[in-house]
């Protein structure tokens, strides 16, 4: 079964809380979303493997540690999981950007449906460490179809990072991909009746675009 990680670092639950606050400008979303995802990648990225190597400094010679593989790729499911892109490549400016393109429906009878619509990956996936982001975790539909996605490419190596999640969606994930871990900053109460995240934070891609 795989894992699932909480972030409680006091700065990520500080950052947090103020995201949640219906208050909070898109500019400010947005800033605070950024730096959320670079410190939770700090803790994502914990198991990458390194190796040691010679490094001449001005004063003398030493060995030291240094990655071993930078083959690692930034999938944001679009358009809310853009937000946390920038975020992640400041802490790995050597990542490469991988997009897919989702978005959730609603009938009149309340059926909650995915459409995708796009996916374009760098030449390496297949054999990359993928990291999976969006804000959000509230169904899972999204994720697991991402996941499947990436597999379907080659990809084994694949970890997913959201900000909030529910219950209900973190179940879905480990159902269908129970070897891929889960790294969030908070497990919410549940999902309400349209699918939404309570108390969550609203809907992130709004919120961080300015959009209704």
């Amino acid at each position: 079964m795989s894992e699932v990680h909480v972030i409680d670092h006091p700065l990520v639950q500080h950052k947090l809380t103020m995201m949640r606050d219906k208050n909070t400008s898109s500019r400010d979303f947005r800033q605070l979303l950024e730096e959320m995802a670079m410190l939770m990648g700090y803790e994502v990225t914990r198991t990458l493997q390194t190796q040691t190597v010679t490094v001449e400094t001005p004063v003398g010679t030493g060995r030291f540690e240094t990655l071993a593989n930078t083959d690692v790729v930034i999938v944001p499911i679009l358009r809310a999981g853009i937000g946390m892109q920038r975020g992640l490549q400041m802490l790995m400016p050597f990542a490469h950007v991988g997009y897919l393109g989702m978005y959730r429906t609603e009938d009149e009878e309340g059926n909650i449906g995915l459409v995708q619509y796009y996916c374009k990956m760098p030449s390496e996936i297949a054999s990359a460490k993928a990291i999976v982001v969006d804000p959000m975790l509230a169904t899972g539909s999204s994720a697991v179809a991402a996941i499947n996605r990436l597999k379907d490419l080659g990809c084994t190596d694949i970890t997913l990072m959201n900000v909030v999640a529910a219950p209900e969606g973190i179940a879905v994930v480990q159902a269908a991909h129970d070897d891929v871990d889960l790294y969030v900053a908070a497990i919410d109460e549940k999902l309400n009746e349209h699918a939404y995240i309570v108390p969550g934070l609203g809907d992130a891609g709004d919120r961080i675009f300015g959009t209704i």
